[in-house]
C-alpha cells in the first residue's frame, strides 16, 4: 500500500534540510549546460492553434514521482503510472510547452522495429515486431478511448529500395518475415508505377498498420486527461539542476520539486542536465511541409493509399502525406542532419546551416517527386533527435538508490518507442520488469561517445569523408 500524500509530504520536507549532505557523490558532476530550444512552429504545432501552456512552477512542492519532459515519453509515463497508481502524486515539468521537442518536430512516421537492433534470431525478430506493432495499436486505442482530436492515418508505409541488390535482399527478407508470421509485403517496380517512376526505385516493402500521426495534437490532447487524473503539469518550467539522493531535488527558475523518484524523458536535451553526456548526442533533423495539395496535385504526384515512405539509403529520406493534404518531407543528405558543437540544441532558422539544410531537402524531394518542387512550402522546422553510437535506445534505472528512471536514445524511431516507454517505466516503477528483460538495450552498457572537440571532429570526418550520415 502506498503512503498517503500527507505522510509522504511530511517525510520529504523533513528530509529536505539534510539533502545536500546526503546526495549521491556523483551529483556534484551533474552540471547543467546552457538550455536552448527551437521555437519555429512545425506543421504539427499548427494543428493546435488554441493551445496555451500551463503556468510555470512557483514555490516548493513534493511528489511521489517527478517527470522531466513533456513529450511522448513523459506524457505516456504520466498516463500509465497514474492509471496504475492513482493515489500517488505525479508532477510533470516541461521546459517550454508540451510537444515542443521531437514529439512535435518529427516527420510524423509511426513505424515498427527498433533502430540499432538487427538480428537473425527468429524469436527475437518476432518479439520486436510484436512489441512495436502493439505499440502502434496502443496509440490508436488511446486516441479512440479518449476521443482525442488527433490527425492520424495508419494505412501502411513503404521502404523504398534504391538498387537491384538491395531490392533483391529486401524481397528475400520479406519472404523470411512472412514465414515468421509477420505481414510485410514486397512490391515489385511494376506495382510502384506512377508513384516513383522518376527516381530509380527497384521495389518497396510495405508494412501494414504503420502510419503517420500529429504528435503535437496527441501529446497536448492528453493534457486534460492527465490533469483529470490528478497529474500536476507545469510548463515553461525548465529543470536547471538535479541533486541525486534518496530524495531527489529538482531546481527550476522559480521553484523546487522534492521526490523519491524521477523520470528522465528529456530526449536530445538530456546532456543539458549533466546526464548521459557520453551516451547521447543531439542531432538536428530538418523537415518541411508544403501547402495542402489538391486532389489533382496528389494524383499528379502519383500518391496512392499509404501514409508515407522512407528510403534505404544511409542518408535516409522520408515523406508522408497528412490527413489535411500537406506533403511532409525531410532527410536525404548530410546537410539535412546537423550536429552542432558542444551538444547545441537549437538550430536558428535564419542561420546559414538551417538554410543549407532546407535547400538540400528540396533537392532530394525532386528525385522522388519532380513536380513537387513547384509546390509552395508552408512550414519549415527542425527537431532534435537523441542519437546513441550504436543506435540502440537506453532504457533502465540508475543511481545509488535506483530511483532515476530513463527512456532515451530512440535514434529516429521515437514515436512508437517513446509511447511504449510509458508502459515500460510504469512496470519498472511498480517493481515488475518481466515484460522487458529480453530487450537487448534494457539496462545495458553503451559504447561511449568521446567528449568535445573529438565528438564534433569525429562527426564531421565521418560524414564528409564517407559521404554518409548516421542512419536515423
Amino acid at each position: 500500500m502506498a503512503p498517503t500524500q500527507r505522510s509522504l509530504t511530511s517525510r520529504i520536507l523533513e528530509s529536505a534540510a539534510a539533502l545536500t549532505a546526503r546526495t549521491w557523490p556523483l551529483a556534484a558532476q551533474l552540471l547543467p549546460e546552457r538550455l536552448e530550444f527551437d521555437d519555429t512552429p512545425s506543421i504539427w504545432h499548427a494543428g493546435t492553434p488554441d493551445y496555451q501552456p500551463r503556468p510555470p512552477l512557483r514555490g516548493v512542492i513534493s511528489a511521489d514521482l517527478a517527470i522531466i519532459g513533456g513529450g511522448f515519453t513523459g506524457v505516456s509515463t504520466a498516463y500509465h503510472v497514474t492509471r496504475r497508481f492513482p493515489q500517488r502524486r505525479i508532477v510533470l515539468l516541461e521546459a517550454t510547452s508540451l510537444a515542443n521537442g521531437a514529439s512535435g518536430r518529427n516527420g510524423g512516421l509511426a513505424l515498427n522495429w527498433i533502430n540499432g537492433v538487427d538480428t537473425d534470431d527468429p524469436e527475437l525478430t518476432r518479439k520486436i515486431y510484436t512489441l512495436t506493432s502493439a505499440g502502434l495499436i496502443a496509440i490508436r486505442t488511446l486516441i479512440e478511448r479518449h476521443r482525442l482530436p488527433v490527425d492520424h492515418r495508419f494505412d501502411g508505409t513503404l521502404t523504398l529500395h534504391t538498387s537491384p541488390e538491395r531490392a533483391e535482399a529486401a524481397h528475400a527478407e520479406a519472404e523470411y518475415l512472412q514465414e515468421l508470421g509477420i505481414p510485410v509485403r514486397f512490391l515489385p517496380p511494376s506495382d510502384l508505377r506512377s508513384q516513383f517512376d522518376a527516381c530509380g526505385i527497384y521495389g518497396a516493402t510495405l508494412e501494414p498498420g504503420t502510419g503517420q500521426i500529429n504528435g503535437a495534437q496527441f501529446v497536448r490532447g492528453l493534457r486534460p486527461v492527465l490533469e483529470e487524473c490528478g497529474v500536476a503539469i507545469y510548463e515553461q518550467t525548465p529543470v536547471l539542476r538535479i541533486q541525486i539522493g534518496r530524495i531527489i531535488r529538482l531546481t527550476t527558475p522559480h521553484g523546487e520539486v522534492y521526490a523519491p523518484a524521477v523520470v528522465l524523458a528529456t530526449n536530445g536535451y538530456t546532456s543539458k542536465l549533466g546526464l548521459f553526456r557520453d551516451a547521447l548526442f543531439p542531432l538536428h533533423s530538418s523537415v518541411f511541409a508544403t501547402a495542402p495539395l489538391t486532389p489533382e496535385q496528389q494524383q499528379n504526384l502519383g500518391w496512392r493509399a499509404f501514409a508515407g515512405f522512407a528510403d534505404d539509403c544511409d542518408r535516409i529520406a522520408y515523406g508522408s502525406l497528412t490527413c489535411t493534404g500537406h506533403l511532409v518531407f525531410g532527410g536525404g543528405s548530410n546537410q539535412a542532419y546537423v550536429y552542432l558543437f558542444n551538444n547545441g540544441t537549437r538550430l536558428p532558422p535564419e542561420s546559414a546551416v538551417a538554410r543549407r539544410s532546407q535547400a538540400a531537402i528540396v533537392r532530394t524531394l525532386a528525385r522522388y517527386f519532380p513536380s513537387a518542387t513547384m509546390l509552395p512550402i508552408a512550414y519549415r522546422w527542425s527537431g532534435v533527435l537523441d542519437i546513441t553510437l550504436n543506435r540502440q535506445p537506453l532504457w533502465g534505472r540508475w543511481g545509488e538508490y535506483r530511483n532515476v528512471y530513463y527512456a532515451l536514445g530512440y535514434s529516429g524511431h521515437g514515436i512508437t518507442l517513446a509511447n511504449l516507454a510509458g508502459e515500460f517505466i510504469a512496470d519498472l516503477y511498480g517493481g515488475d520488469d518481466s515484460r522487458w528483460r529480453w530487450l537487448p538495450f534494457y539496462q545495458s552498457r553503451y559504447p561511449p561517445i568521446p567528449p568535445e572537440p573529438f565528438r564534433w571532429l569525429g562527426y564531421q570526418a565521418f560524414t564528409r569523408l564517407t559521404g554518409r550520415s548516421p542512419r536515423v
